[in-house]
Formats: C-alpha cells, structure tokens, sequence
C-alpha cells in the first residue's frame, strides 16, 4: 500500500479500517457485509462490488475501494440528506470547494435527485459529483443498495449521504464527463412528461409510440438516447422495452424539454481507451459500460473507482464516467 496521498485505489478491510483510525477522511465503496465490518470515523460509503483498478474490471466482495479526501482548508461536513432536505444539497456546500454524493438505487430520494437536482438552488454553481450505490448484479431484486455515514456507522437506503469539503482559495474542483456515445441518426424524440418511463413520445413532431418506435427500428438497447446539452452529450439508459404495453423504462429520466436522438451504433466487443488521461482525485464509471463492453479483467486507460448505478456530475447521469479533479491558480 502506497504512503503516497490522496489515496484512491482497493484495500482490504483492514487496510481501509487502519486509515479511518488514523482519522483520515474517505469515500469508500464495497459490498454491504464489508462495509458493516468497518469502524466509526470520517467516512461515507455506499454498497457496490465492481470497480476499476489499473489492471482492469474487478468483481470483489471481499475488498473496498477507497478514495481519501485531502484536508487543505478545515474539515469536511459529512452528513445525511433525506428527500425533504436535498433542495438544499447545493446550498449547504461550501463557497469554494466540492460536495461528494452518495444515493441508495430505487429510493425515493434518487428519483427525486434524478427529476429535480437541476433546479435545486445552486445548482452549477456549486460543483456537485457522485455515484448511485448499488448491489451485486446476481442479487438485483432482493438486496437493497444502502449507503453509510461512518460516524456511526449508519446505514440507510433512503437517503443520500454527503461530504462537504471546502478548498483553499488558490484550489478549485473539476469535474470531467467521459461519454462513448454520442448523437446518431436524424430523428429528433421528445416527451410530453419528465420520468423514468415513457410510452407516447414524438418522432419529428408526429406522435409515436416509443417501444414500437424502438422495435421497429431494431435498436440495440444497449444504446441509449442522447441529448445534447451546449455540446456536452448526456445519455437515458434503456432499462426496458415492453412491446405488449408499449412502454419503455430507462435508468434516468427523460425530460419534456429535451430533445433527444437514439446513440449512433459502437463496437460493445472493443472497450473505448483512453490514453494518457490524467490522474483524478476521484472517478466512477457506470455498472452498463463495465457489462456491455465486458470490462472485467480489462483495462480502458482511465481513472480507477466504483462502478456505479448511475453518475452524478451535478445531473444524474448514465453509461458516462465522472472525474473529480482539484486544479490550482
């Protein structure tokens, strides 16, 4: 184990557990059992066993990912937020500085971040990255992603768990998006309604249904829709295509003043790499992208993290990796 700082790499949970003696402030995460074996301290966690070393896709329940967060201008704030509080996620970080989010999969307080983080007071103003805690793909439908305040350790499913973490005044945070898909294709979607799931949409300004539209076409469900925001491009994952009741879900939400088109096509048996990237305080990248493209044992070149149920670069975001960079000046 490097002595080298920050810390951003697997550990054992002893490893991990000697750190948080040392008072040291981490974002950690691993799968469940794990985490409940770790000591009260200045920590957050959330539950997933994927993650991406520098030597590629690792499946694990027995180790933890463990990112330290430097202390440069007094002690971050960790703390809980539930669905009535996090409107003011952005309002309680500090002036110059970062907030890291974790948010449990399939609670109400994700589908409320999901729908509402962009109006949230503050909101790009104030630089906002995380991930969706998740579980192992074996147990989906009878584990619950959690997430964990290490001060008791507490754990919860039904709320986020944050870190405020201020930077002195010569620092600033960045925070990066790495997407493989971009817009393909001339057809233009849009929704008359924000969620998670839609069956009427429109193709060009006329009607359609969405799934039948999707079947129609033979589109790949591992691509998904791609809006483009001032250049940046943002993707709604394809949960489910459901022919008989016409209705598709996706792993974030659609919104109805967004227009969308489907992903142009990629190569899912040769990963995206990315050479020479530089290194991050923190990243996580998408549980899709680790399963779609295969990633496990397999190296892309970018920033080691959790692979997560979602991304958060202030907005929630899907098939993306999200890195954290402190820059000076």
């Amino acid at each position: 184990m490097s002595a080298e700082l920050p810390i951003n790499c697997l550990m054992t949970p002893d490893e991990a557990a000697g750190l948080i003696s040392e008072g040291r402030f981490l974002m950690l995460a691993g799968d469940e059992a794990v985490l409940r074996r770790l000591p009260a301290g200045n920590w957050m966690g959330g539950t997933i066993p994927y993650f991406m070393d520098d030597t590629g896709g690792v499946s694990s329940r027995e180790r933890l990912f463990v990112t330290e967060v430097p202390v440069t201008a007094g002690a971050p704030q960790l703390r809980f937020y539930d669905v009535a509080g996090l409107d003011q996620l952005c309002v309680d970080g500090p002036d110059n500085g970062y907030s890291l989010i974790i948010i449990p999969a399939f609670s109400a307080v994700h589908s409320l971040y999901a729908r509402r983080a962009p109006a949230f007071e503050d909101m790009f103003i104030k630089p906002v990255a995380g991930w969706v805690a998740g579980c192992h793909l074996d147990d989906l439908g009878r584990a619950t992603p959690q997430v964990v305040l290490g001060s008791g350790p507490h754990f919860d499913a039904e709320r986020a768990v944050v870190m405020h973490v201020p930077l002195p005044d010569e620092a600033y945070a960045r925070i990066d998006i790495l997407n493989a898909m971009t817009q393909g294709g001339e057809d233009r979607l849009r929704f008359a309604e924000t969620g998670f799931s839609a069956s009427a949409c429109s193709v060009n300004g006329e009607p359609r249904n969405l799934a039948e539209y999707l079947l129609a076409r033979g589109v790949d469900p591992r691509l998904p829709l791609v809006a483009d925001y001032g250049g940046a491009s943002v993707n709604v994952s394809i949960k489910a295509i459901d022919g008989a009741t016409g209705r598709v879900d996706f792993y974030a939400p659609v919104f109805d003043d967004v227009e969308y088109r489907l992903a142009a096509p990629v190569d899912f048996s040769v990963p995206p790499v990315e050479e020479g990237m530089e290194p991050a305080l923190w990243s996580c990248n998408c549980i899709l992208n680790y399963s779609y493209w295969g990633l496990e044992g397999r190296s892309t070149g970018t920033p080691p993290g959790p692979m997560s149920f979602g991304e958060i670069a202030y907005l929630l975001l899907n098939q993306t990796q999200v890195c954290l960079r402190i820059g000076q000046g």
